[in-house]
């Protein structure tokens, strides 16, 4: 394996602005119910744009599908489908925190369990304590929940002084509780590619590139994925009745506004795709070394973005100084437990 760290952070770099700009898009489309514009994202990002890709990038992609372990199968699919509930509750995390504490808080809670549950379900707590470089990773997650809290101390100031705007969908306790079950259930998305290997070797072996590898892995683990959103989101159009959104069954439908409503969707189904397109071939340039840390990695920018993204829609707009303070407090932590684990993660012992 030819490995290139600095080009596998850029590659971090670029999937990480594409995970924390993709609800940007979804934001403009008001004129439907979220589950409607989730789903047409979804159908997207996690069907149409993985199998395009696949087949472009993958030699044999059938083949190579076909020939797969079936064990490989059921944990992609599996992991997929766990991973695809924490991404469900990820969108109405931010729908009901916005993108700024949204993605901390959930981002947060997913860099904690994907860090510590491999080492526990696989008894290695011990000897990681005993090391130097565990304990600078067990740093970096003490310091993660600091940043939760100090996030989580902004929310609740936001919502005591956002109480006057009537049309704020701002809920703080909602919003925390999906936050952290998105956060614990996204980090399944880390297992569903390691469980998935077997399809990437597979993918080497038939003569695709090996930056490209991971495309086909992608293919089965956002089936699961996709699964699971569906059914939620279809159950919501029932409830809601709000299935008339896609054919603009609605009053103040119009030819143009369906078209922009589409539009946004598929729009940010594209670029939230790219965030593992990218994510995929840069821990392919990191090496085994440092790939258990391309996850930090990547969540450090995803961070950096989305809080950039924040910035832009006025997210804290009307809050006082105090309360920005606390958020900055909170993203600063954040960012660093990302670096200390990804650091902890790349020392020897």
């Amino acid at each position: 394996m030819i490995t290139n760290p600095s080009l596998g952070i850029l590659l971090h770099a670029m999937g990480g602005l594409a995970a924390g700009s993709f609800y940007a898009p979804l934001k403009r489309a008001k004129a439907w119910h979220w589950e409607s514009s989730w789903l047409v994202m979804g159908s997207a990002a996690w069907l149409i744009v993985p199998w395009f890709v696949a087949s472009a990038t993958t030699s044999d992609l059938i083949g190579v599908l076909r020939g797969s372990p079936r064990s490989a199968w059921l944990g992609c699919v599996g992991f997929g489908m766990l991973w695809g509930l924490g991404n469900l509750t990820f969108g109405l995390s931010v729908r009901y925190l916005g993108m700024a504490l949204g993605y901390s808080i959930a981002l947060g809670f997913c860099m904690v369990f994907g860090t510590l549950m491999p080492p526990i379900a696989s008894g290695q707590m011990g000897a990681i304590v005993s090391t130097r470089s565990g304990l600078i990773v067990l740093s970096g997650v003490f310091l993660c929940l600091v940043g939760i809290s100090l996030c989580g101390v902004a929310g609740m100031r936001k919502e005591a002084e956002a109480q006057a705007n009537p049309f704020s969908e701002f809920a703080m306790k909602k919003g925390f509780l999906v936050a952290s079950m998105a956060g614990v259930l996204s980090a399944c998305f880390a297992f569903g590619l390691a469980a998935g290997k077997p399809i990437a070797d597979q993918a080497k072996a038939s003569g695709t590139a090996e930056i490209f590898s991971n495309n086909a892995v992608l293919v089965v683990i956002l089936l699961g994925g996709l699964a699971s959103n569906a059914c939620w989101c279809i159950y919501l159009n029932i409830k809601n009745r709000s299935y008339g959104d896609y054919l603009g069954k609605y009053e103040e439908s119009t030819s143009k506004k369906q078209f922009s409503q589409y539009g946004l969707s598929i729009l940010g189904g594209l670029i939230w795709y790219f965030q593992f397109f990218f994510y995929g071939m840069g821990t392919t340039k990191l090496g085994e070394q440092y790939d258990f840390s391309s996850w930090t990695i990547h969540m450090s920018f995803v961070i950096l973005f989305s809080s950039l993204w924040g910035i832009v829609f006025h997210e804290w707009q009307g809050t006082s100084a105090t309360t920005k303070a606390y958020v900055w407090a909170g993203l600063i932590a954040l960012t660093g437990s990302t670096v200390l684990i990804g650091f902890g993660n790349s020392v020897s012992s």
